[in-house]
């Protein structure tokens, strides 16, 4: 029986962050399809992230609580009922208005889920909670490897990204029934508390630390976001535009891949060259990648997938030092998801408004001025030694 409800638990968690990675790695792939469909311009594109990230953030808050008082099977069931609704709301819709909306109810739905997968490692597995971690980053990266090759081979083919969301909300049905009819472990969220919150709040590395989240996350979503856009205005030695979706479902795999690699030894790097200087050394080589690419581009633009390999070390490094830091982990990873909600809000609305008026080129120029930041942010934080607790200053 302990085995059945194990590896029930691996197959709720792996599919739960297969569809996380895949979606969060094509969502700029799909918007530049809308564009085409129903006249989504950029700043709109803009919105739909600012609003999937905020769904997805107030998700987490919200979703934390009602899995101590539900349950996670009720709240695993209703995190998925809401994304697929969220999913054929949006892959039908007809307008943009529409389309935010539903969209907005996909990033809540997914973060539900999320949150409940994640609830699951310390009910199940109490002592192999970093080897789940690990398990869990890679079938991530799993999808956000695999997930652009499918929707370029679907849009070769010429098959709608409306069935793309349709399809994944079928599996959502399939998925409901496989919850009903299993043993799902009774986990329990970590509680934040509003005490802990203001402690944090009044610690400068803390302070930090959040600051660095914010703009890691902005990075990370306008590169993936906007990418497919900025490089369809590329020359590429005379590409057309189906090749140039071809280059950028490679080029966004190869980043995925490599993204897997990064988080998968990322406690290893930390661990031997100290978290510090793993957010020092990775944040110059994300810039100087990014940045050598951009303007490099029409010759060198397959080195974009190497930044996979330097933004993937930052985040999780970056929220060890902060859980490090508060005497409560549930609390310091509150503030992580809202941190993480404004970084990934304010990129996708800035971005696009930026792309909007002055061009594509102009506006992938902030991922990199956002990393630049993030290079300067890491000279302040410190390190912090393991089962020490910094005091609030």
């Amino acid at each position: 029986m302990r085995n059945k409800r194990n590896i029930s638990a691996l197959f709720i968690m792996a599919f739960t962050m297969f569809l996380l990675g895949g979606l969060s790695s094509t969502k700029g792939l799909i918007l530049d399809e809308v564009k085409k469909d129903i006249g989504l311009d950029l700043n709109e594109f803009g919105l739909v992230v600012f609003i999937f990230q905020w769904g997805f953030t107030i998700a987490g808050v919200v979703s934390g609580y009602l899995v101590d008082k539900k349950g996670l099977k009720i709240m695993t069931i209703a995190g998925t009922v809401i994304m697929a609704a969220g999913l054929v709301g949006t892959g039908s819709a007809q307008t943009i208005l529409f389309f935010l909306g539903f969209y907005l109810i996909v990033g809540f739905g997914l973060g539900s889920m999320t949150v409940a997968s994640n609830a699951i490692v310390p009910a199940v597995f109490p002592n192999k909670q970093g080897m789940m971690f690990n398990i869990t980053m890679g079938v991530y990266g799993l999808g956000m490897f695999s997930t652009p090759l499918i929707l370029r081979w679907m849009f070769s083919s010429g098959i709608s990204w409306r069935v793309f969301y349709l399809g994944i909300a079928i599996l959502l049905v399939a998925f409901i029934i496989y919850i009903a009819f299993t043993d799902v472990p009774a986990g329990k969220a970590e509680r934040a508390s509003l005490s802990s919150f203001k402690e944090m709040l009044k610690n400068m590395q803390f302070i930090f630390i959040m600051i660095f989240l914010v703009f890691y996350v902005a990075s990370e979503v306008s590169f993936l976001n906007f990418f497919p856009s900025y490089l369809k205005t590329l020359e590429l030695g005379g590409a057309t535009g189906s090749e140039k979706g071809t280059i950028v479902a490679a080029i966004l795999s190869a980043f995925s891949l490599l993204f897997t690699i990064g988080r998968l030894g990322g406690g290893w790097i930390a661990n031997k060259i100290g978290e510090k200087k793993t957010l020092l050394f990775f944040s110059l080589l994300a810039v100087v990648t990014v940045t050598i690419s951009k303007f490099f581009a029409n010759e060198w633009v397959y080195l974009f997938a190497a930044a996979g390999l330097f933004f993937s070390v930052l985040f999780p490094t970056a929220t060890a030092i902060g859980t490090k830091i508060s005497e409560t982990s549930g609390s310091a990873l509150g503030l992580v998801y809202v941190a993480s909600g404004i970084g990934g809000a304010f990129a996708g609305w800035l971005v696009g408004a930026v792309s909007e008026k002055f061009g594509p080129s102009d506006g992938f120029n902030l991922p990199i001025i956002f990393l630049a930041i993030l290079l300067v942010i890491s000279f302040f934080i410190k390190d912090v030694p393991d089962r020490e607790q910094t005091k609030p200053v």
